[in-house]
This record gives C-alpha cells, structure tokens and sequence, in this order.
C-alpha cells in the first residue's frame, strides 16, 4: 500500500536536496525567471486545462459522482511532473542548459502543484469571489517565499556553525553530521509550518554548497559528495521500486474490473494522459516565447527544438501524483466507492505509460534534435568548478601539470570572453558577486573567503598549491 508519509517524509527530501548540492548554480539562477515562470505560471495554465478538460470530457464518461472539487483535484493531481524522472534521463553534464531548465521547472512545479492540491482540499468551491482569489494568490506567494527563505536560512546557518564554532570542526564525522541533519531539520520545519519542503530543502542545498561545503576539511568534502549522492540514488532506486509494487494493489483493481468495462478504463486513461500532452505544449511553447523576447543574446534562447525536448521530458508523471491521489481518491489507502478506484488505477496507469514510454525515449529525442557534437562542447563552456559537482576538475585547475589542462583552459575562456561581451558588466551577477564577497564569505565562508590555520577545515591542498603559485 503506498503510503504518502514515507514518500514525503523519507524518500523525496534526500533527492530534492541532492539534486540541490549538486546543482550547476550559475546556470541554474541564469535561467531563474524562466524556471519560475514555468514552474510557477505553466503549472497553473496547465492546472486551468487538465481541470476544464476533466468536467468537459471525463464528465461524459460517466464514472461516477465526481464534484467539481475532484476536478480541480485531478488538475492539480497531474500537473505535477516527476522531477525524480528529470534526473535520469536528463544530464547536468551533457545538456545543463536543458537540465537546468527541465529540472528547476520540476521543483518549482512540484511544490506549486502540492500548494495548489492543499489550497483546493481547503477552499469552499460554492462561494468563490474575486476577494477569495487574490487571498489565494497572496498566500501562495508568501509560501513562496517562506520556504525559500527557510531553505536559505538553515544553509547559512549550518555554515557559520562550522565555521564558527569548535564543535563543527576537525572532525569528518560532525561536519557530514550537521550538513545532513540541519538539510533535514530544514525541511521537517518546513512541513510542521505547512510550507513547502520540496522548496526549502532544494534552496538549502544550494546554499550549503556555496558555503557550507567550502568549509570543511577536505575528507569531510569527498565524503559529503559521494554520500549525498549515494543516499539520493538509493531513494531514488526504492521510489521507482515502491511505484512498481503499487502497481499491485488488487483492492483498487478488483473494484474497477467488476463496475466497469475494460473500455472506460483505458478511455479515462488515454483522455487524461491527452490532456497532459496538450497542456503541457498550452504553456511551453507560448512561455518560451515570452522568456526569448527578454533575452538579448541568441546563446541564452530556448531554441525550438529545445522547446520540443523541454515539453516531452516534463510529460512524465510520478510518485508525486499518486501520493495527491491516494491522498484525495482513499482513507488511509483504503477506498470501497469505484468512482474513487477508478481515479487511482487511472493514475497508476497514467505514471507507468508516461515514465516507460515518454522516458525511454527522451534520450533518442535529445540525440536526434541535438547532435552529439554539441552535446560534448556543452560542459566545457557551461561547467562552474565552485560546485562539488566538479571537485575534481577545480583540484586539476589549481595543478599546472595536469594533463589536459590546456585543453580545459582553451575550451573555458572563449565562453567567458563571449559572456563578458554580450551581457552587461553592471547585471544583477556583477551585484550579487559584489555583496557576497563583501558582507556574505566573511561571515560565513566559502571558497577563498577562509582563513587558514594549522588542523583547520581549511586545512587543504587546494589553497597550499595557490600560495605556492604566488
């Protein structure tokens, strides 16, 4: 039986905050205003189709008693994408603009369509005024905001402990201790506040990634990139495993095939998995549009054939519906009604199709719209060796004798060069670089912004190899 507290509680946060840590952090906030537009915007356009064409057509199908509420529930249901998909068909290291864009639209997604799934459950549907609306709106942007607050705040926090404090240092053991727990303490205050923890615990890793983990000793950094990867893979690997195995609730499937024809089940399926298709292409090709108008270089674009590889690859659905699912269609799993049975085998059907079928072929699709030429230019230009994601490549960086660094270096520069022409020096990157090494590092920490001393997390060959340098 699946049971959303062991998703929500265990399973979701270890990838969420990983994909985070792990995140390419120029590229991703370079992109920032187009992922919150999809995430925020496309998930409420795409909410606005999948609920229309539910009353309009799985209305006709006449399955049972549905109310506009479970309407509105299945909109909110199935516009959530499965960003935990995201992260294996798509690569951070071969396409990080897609990556980037696909996998920050997820996140965004995913807490906008949980926000939107709670706000309906607690909405009186019978008396809706304009006044009702914009407390709606304001609401969800204070959520917003609060999480991402939340998230950014335990990050910081995490870093001047162990930058300041005894106890957080020269010790592996409390350093990866205190990264884990104060990453998990931040998103189980975020869910005992009825914010979002998918948002929270994703800002937190970004945070701690650009100071936390600039702070430790260097086995504690080679320990917190392996385990956090190792433990986000597991989840994943036991989420995709928990799915499967809720596949077989015969309960749900016994129900169904005694109310109803084989014919209505696949129909309900195939309508709803329709209005997915549409909905997603209502709000991606339109948005990118708008997000290439704001754009003055052709390099920060969304090309059409991107536009097409970014609406296919967000077409898969996943855990995260089932979860809203069980929780809107069953009582503690458990349903008798077969209108209710019905919705969730049409879930369970919808997620399979979608992540066998949509995800085995993203990645033929990104081969034959993108060649593999430019797939392997991408990561040169593109890669930030400040993330743990290239800890190796910024430890090759400061070693001259590294071979294949000349290769590195003439693949870097024409990218910084080009950045440095086509976007103004004074942009809000200039600002923010600016504050960060003036108020921010000096507080607490980051790369170069250390102090060193003997027996310190500092304690490092990267800065011993740049003083010998100078």
């Amino acid at each position: 039986m699946f049971s959303e507290d062991l998703f929500f509680i265990y399973l979701l946060p270890p990838i969420i905050f990983n994909a985070g840590f792990q995140v390419k952090k120029k590229q991703f906030f370079r992109n920032f205003i187009t992922i919150t537009l999809f995430g925020v915007v496309g998930t409420l356009i795409s909410f606005t189709i999948i609920s229309l064409g539910a009353l309009g057509l799985i209305s006709r199908l006449d399955i049972g008693a549905l109310e506009l509420g479970d309407y509105l529930a299945l909109g909110a249901i199935f516009s959530a994408t499965d960003s935990v998909c995201t992260l294996q068909v798509l690569s951070q290291d071969e396409t990080p603009f897609l990556y980037s864009l696909v996998f920050g639209e997820g996140v965004v997604n995913d807490a906008t369509s949980v926000v939107l799934f709670n706000a309906i459950q607690n909405f009186d549907l019978g008396d809706i005024n304009t006044a009702k609306l914009l407390k709606f709106i304001g609401s969800f942007l204070y959520l917003f905001s609060t999480s991402t607050i939340l998230g950014v705040a335990a990050g910081l926090l995490s870093a001047y402990i162990i930058k300041k404090l005894y106890f957080g240092r020269h010790s592996t053991d409390r350093e990866v201790s205190i990264m884990m727990l104060m990453a998990y303490l931040s998103y189980m205050l975020a869910e005992l506040l009825d914010l979002s923890g998918i948002l929270t615990v994703f800002f937190c890793g970004i945070v701690m990634s650009h100071y936390t983990w600039h702070n430790v000793t260097e086995s504690s950094r080679v320990t917190t990139k392996h385990a956090f990867a190792t433990l986000s893979f597991i989840a994943e690997t036991f989420l995709f495993l928990y799915v499967g195995m809720d596949a077989l609730d015969i309960e749900k499937w016994k129900i169904v095939g005694q109310t109803y024809s084989p014919v209505k089940s696949v129909a309900l399926s195939s309508t709803i998995l329709a209005l997915v298709l549409v909905a997603r292409a209502a709000f991606v090709f339109p948005l990118s549009l708008l997000s290439n108008l704001t754009k003055k270089t052709p390099e920060g674009k969304i090309s059409f054939k991107q536009q097409v590889i970014v609406w296919w690859a967000g077409l898969m659905r996943g855990a995260v519906s089932i979860a809203l699912a069980y929780n809107k269609f069953t009582r503690s799993g458990h349903t008798q009604q077969p209108s209710n049975a019905i919705m969730i085998t049409s879930t369970i059907s919808v997620v399979f199709f979608s992540t066998i079928v949509f995800g085995l072929l993203t990645k033929p699709l990104i081969r034959l719209l993108i060649p593999p030429r430019h797939l392997s230019r991408e990561p040169s230009a593109l890669s930030e060796p400040s993330s743990p994601k290239s800890f190796l490549e910024h430890l090759a960086a400061n070693n001259p004798g590294h071979p294949g660094l000349e290769n590195g270096i003439s693949l870097r520069r024409p990218s910084s060069l080009r950045l440095l022409l086509t976007s103004p020096s004074r942009s809000v990157h200039h600002y923010w670089r600016k504050f960060d090494d003036g108020f921010m590092r000096p507080v607490f920490g980051g790369r170069g912004f250390v102090p060193f001393v003997p027996g310190s997390p500092t304690e490092s060959s990267v800065p011993l190899l740049a003083r010998n340098e100078n």
